[in-house]
């Protein structure tokens, strides 16, 4: 009995790990972002690709690395994953300049990209139903977790030591990690579904060209440059859609989209988490340049945004049970706007940190609720055997949202304003928050098409 509690105890602390990492990374470089720009004398629109870079390669990766797990065994993938983040996390530590760091967070990406499915799947496959539920409760949490502590843990390093070790950091845990994993960890396979690495091609490289032509739309001297890019990542999106159609097994099943719940969940999650995100990298730069913070206490001041989700998404797994995915989510994307549009009209007289907390409550009650009523929609729109693609795919219109809705915060801050002076910088984050707020408004209407 004892041995079998403590391979329980292994299977959710090493499936944890994983998750919490991959979490981890995408949240600990905000409040090192001014620290980066700082030392290598960056731009605002430069600096998003240290975000973007991570977010669109897990995106893109990840469902191919769940077929790779599927085929080749999920330990083994999950084992490999956290070896290349490792790497991938060495490298942004020796990082000389932006574009090595931006290379190297593709590298770490590719790593997360599989982390987090596989950590799931080997943890369901492995527990008796009767279990399943308390134990992806806790992962879940963990995983949560990391959007809490990430802020403020990246403020306390870099506050400390330097930006680096934000990265240095993950390769002992990553290391220990493999070791552990390698001895407690069961192997599993699923089911064996071809690989073709030319959609997966086509995913990475139409993601990365649309957003890099968003990203240099209003900067590049060039603007006809940004134009063609945009151009031919649409097209590349076209052909990957034509191809999706005329394959019997494809990497994104079009068919799912046909059902009106799995389509406008996932366009509302896009626009939730797009909205987040574009607050999630300017926020703590603000609070740093504005108010005089340093990065701990940006991360600290940061807590009542981040840290509603400790109190909320238990009562929201509730609330959505009972009243359903429809009202949780038109509500959570409703005060998550309410609360970003409050921060914009208090930047027009005095202020002081202590009036944002409230609307920071307000915007992370709101993410607390809607994230998982639209998970819990998208995922039940679909066959039962069919939840590991659609699991993927709602993941990846999720960090594709969060990457675009960086590059338009970066475009609605240069279009009203700049880091040149004060006057400027508060301009263009009041522009940021009325930009966020808008995406998460033009969530509602997909709403409508929720109700089952």
């Amino acid at each position: 009995m004892q041995n079998k509690r403590s391979n329980q105890f292994w299977l959710l602390t090493l499936t944890s790990l994983g998750f919490f990492m991959s979490m981890m990374d995408s949240m600990i470089i905000t409040t090192a972002s001014t620290s980066i720009r700082t030392d290598f004398k960056i731009s605002v629109s430069t600096l998003q690709w240290a975000l973007n870079a991570y977010n669109i390669t897990i995106a893109a990766v990840l469902l191919v690395g769940v077929a790779f797990g599927e085929r080749f065994g999920r330990r083994k993938i999950y084992n490999l994953g956290i070896g290349i983040f490792t790497l991938g996390s060495l490298l942004c530590a020796l990082s000389p300049n932006i574009t090595s760091l931006v290379l190297a967070r593709i590298v770490a990406g590719i790593g997360a990209s599989v982390m987090t499915p596989m950590s799931m799947a080997i943890l369901t496959n492995t527990l008796p139903v009767a279990k399943r539920g308390k134990a992806l409760g806790i992962w879940s949490g963990i995983g949560g977790l990391a959007l809490i502590i990430g802020p403020s843990l990246g403020g306390l390093i870099v506050s400390t030591l330097s930006w680096q070790w934000i990265f240095w950091i993950n390769i002992p845990i990553g290391i220990i990690g493999i070791l552990l994993t390698s001895h407690y960890l069961p192997e599993s396979l699923g089911s064996a579904t071809p690989i073709n690495p030319l959609d997966a091609s086509l995913i990475i490289i139409s993601s990365a060209s649309i957003i890099w032509a968003l990203s240099t739309s209003t900067s590049s001297p060039r603007p006809i440059v940004s134009i063609l890019v945009g151009c031919f990542g649409l097209v590349l999106v076209g052909y990957f859609i034509q191809r999706q159609r005329n394959t019997k097994t494809p990497l994104i099943p079009l068919n799912f989209f046909k059902v009106p719940v799995f389509r406008n969940g996932n366009l509302a999650t896009f626009l939730l988490y797009a909205s987040m995100y574009g607050v999630v990298f300017f926020l703590p730069q603000f609070l740093q340049s504005e108010l005089g913070s340093n990065s701990l206490e940006a991360g600290l001041q940061m807590l009542p945004w981040t840290g509603t989700l400790v109190f909320v998404a238990p009562f929201a797994g509730t609330a959505v049970d009972r009243f359903g995915e429809h009202k949780i989510a038109t509500l959570g994307l409703t005060l998550q706007g309410i609360g970003y549009l409050a921060i914009a009209f208090l930047l027009y007289g005095h202020y002081s940190y202590w009036q944002f907390i409230l609307p920071l409550m307000l915007a992370g009650a709101g993410l607390s609720m809607a994230g998982p009523a639209l998970q819990k929609s998208v995922l039940g729109a679909v066959e039962p055997s069919a939840i590991g693609k659609a699991s993927g795919i709602y993941n990846m219109f999720r960090l594709l949202g969060g990457a675009v809705g960086v590059t338009l915060s970066v475009i609605f801050f240069y279009q009203s304003g700049s880091i040149a002076d004060q006057h400027a910088l508060i301009l263009g984050f009041k522009a940021v928050m009325f930009g966020a707020a808008g995406l998460s408004f033009l969530g509602l209407p997909f709403m409508l098409r929720l109700k089952k």
